[in-house]
């Protein structure tokens, strides 16, 4: 879907069709060792990383707010060389391990809100803090949803999620008032034909195009919205042109694909008996979830055009490799669910009988 996305715009910017599908290859290869190398690390060298990866995820979101690179009017991105980063993608599967890690020291002590909130809530709104400084709203609700989940699944007080509901329901509202776009965004995004030449122009496009798909599709590459009319067709709003070409049934099988991660996901976090694999594993399914969630809603013009791509789908590096790393985790739990350890013992087993009876 990157490439039949990117073609035509990778083809005017560089004469080739091929410069945006090269790239992502090129961070798949990285991504895949990495995932399969999360996979086998032991659960204790995981959370000896938590504290570094935090402080280093929070210097690079404060590098990011001093001296990042605004795109589309957002300052989200950070240069390190010729590379440019988005370190709160990064910082996503840091804050989940950093708040399993400190959830799981505290698993005796968690009937205290004390302990419930302090230090997990500040250190994880401080981040939320360091992205809204750039105006990225979109990864700040992300960081919101990952808040939220880890304090459920430690079993917070309901009257909590009520006054954080409210909480950033203000804020959010605040922040809008702050850009006039932005603004415009919220009040058009249920009718994007309100403002089709202006804020409701690349929603609108984006429904054009789920239109055009129909069942079935127009086929692969046969897209004629990502030929200049729908606006970041390879990042955030791919799942238009997936739409447009694989039709409601390519639509439904991702949307499946995801629900099938985080049943999976659920599964390891409920078998799971050390209290930071439950935790760490129910932080990345929500955020994997979630940010599928938004990033299908804004296409469908259920929720305002907020910039966050589609995990595992869209283009872009900064996304893909962490979003492998929490995966090949997720992987590496599961291999320890007992039942699974107890099967792969038995198949061991079988497989040294049989190399024995060959002998």
């Amino acid at each position: 879907m990157v490439l039949s996305a990117s073609s035509v715009a990778s083809y005017r910017q560089t004469g080739d069709s091929y410069t945006v599908v090269r790239r992502q290859v090129m961070w798949v290869a990285i991504g895949v060792p990495c995932a399969v190398i999360a996979s086998r690390v032991s659960v204790q060298w995981v959370r000896r990383l938590s504290y570094p990866a935090f402080s280093i995820s929070l210097l690079l979101l404060a590098l990011t707010a001093v001296i990042g690179v605004k795109v589309n009017g957002n300052t989200n991105w950070l240069a390190l060389g010729p590379v440019q980063i988005q370190p709160s993608e990064i910082a996503k599967l840091s804050l989940v391990i950093w708040a399993a890690h400190i959830y799981a020291n505290k698993e005796r002590r968690l009937g205290s809100l004390h302990h419930m909130l302090v230090p997990v809530v500040p250190g994880m709104l401080l981040a939320t803090a360091l992205v809204v400084v750039g105006r990225d709203l979109g990864t700040a609700l992300v960081f919101f949803a990952l808040l939220v989940a880890m304090l459920w699944v430690v079993g917070a007080p309901g009257r909590l999620f009520v006054l954080a509901l409210m909480s950033v329901s203000a804020l959010a509202l605040a922040l809008a008032a702050t850009s006039s776009v932005r603004a415009a965004r919220l009040a058009n995004f249920i009718d994007p034909f309100k403002d089709y030449h202006g804020t409701g122009w690349q929603p609108a496009h984006g429904l054009y195009a789920l239109s055009s798909g129909g069942v079935f599709g127009e086929g692969i590459g046969a897209s004629q919205q990502k030929w200049g009319q729908l606006p970041e067709a390879h990042t955030d709003f791919i799942f238009a042109v997936l739409g447009e070409e694989l039709g409601l049934i390519g639509t439904l099988l991702v949307i499946a694909l995801f629900l099938v991660i985080a049943y999976a996901g659920v599964r390891v976090a409920r078998e799971a008996r050390d209290p930071f694999v439950r935790y760490c594993t129910f932080g990345i399914v929500i955020w994997l979830l979630g940010q599928m969630i938004i990033n299908v809603g804004m296409v469908l013009a259920l929720l305002p055009v907020i910039g966050i791509p589609l995990p595992l789908v869209s283009y872009g590096g900064s996304s893909l490799l962490p979003t492998l790393g929490a995966l090949g985790l997720v992987i590496g739990f599961a291999r320890r669910e007992p039942a699974a350890a107890r099967a792969l013992k038995q198949r061991r087993r079988a497989r040294s009988a049989g190399l024995s009876a060959r002998r």
